[in-house]
């Protein structure tokens, strides 16, 4: 039997479709954050796996932990530029989260209070993509 390549979508869980990595990466796009500091914006996450997820992170090349103290050895953790490029794929769940919950509303554009969306862009074609192209899209 002969196994096929995981799909982007696979691949992408792979590194961050764990429990906690999401929430964690969310922490980290305000900037670097201590170990505590991560704990406590976490609330409820053990030692041990905040420990597991910022090393799969660092390994994934997400993550970058810097150390401030030698003895005893502890880190600030902040994102990498591969680990920032996950924001706009936050917003998107956050966006999704928010319309799904009873009552919830999409974003707002706060200089016109209008609900914001999201849009597929083509920089060449310099023209929205829309949702009968995105069967089309490929991946080399």
């Amino acid at each position: 039997m002969t196994e096929t390549a995981p799909t982007p979508l696979a691949a992408a869980l792979d590194s961050v479709g764990d429990r906690w990595t999401l929430l964690l990466i969310e922490a980290l796009l305000d900037g670097p954050r201590r170990f505590g500091d991560l704990q406590e914006s976490l609330g409820g996450i053990a030692p041990n796996v905040l420990t597991q997820r910022l090393r799969r992170l660092e390994g994934e090349g997400l993550v970058l932990a810097q150390p401030y103290s030698e003895r005893p050895r502890r880190f600030v953790y902040e994102l990498t530029a591969s680990g920032h490029e996950l924001a706009g794929a936050l917003r998107l769940l956050a966006d999704w989260g928010a319309r799904h919950r009873e009552g919830g509303e999409p974003p707002r554009h706060d200089a016109c209070g209008t609900p914001v969306e999201a849009r597929w862009w083509c920089s060449t074609c310099e023209r929205p993509v829309g949702d009968d192209e995105t069967a089309d899209l490929h991946y080399a």
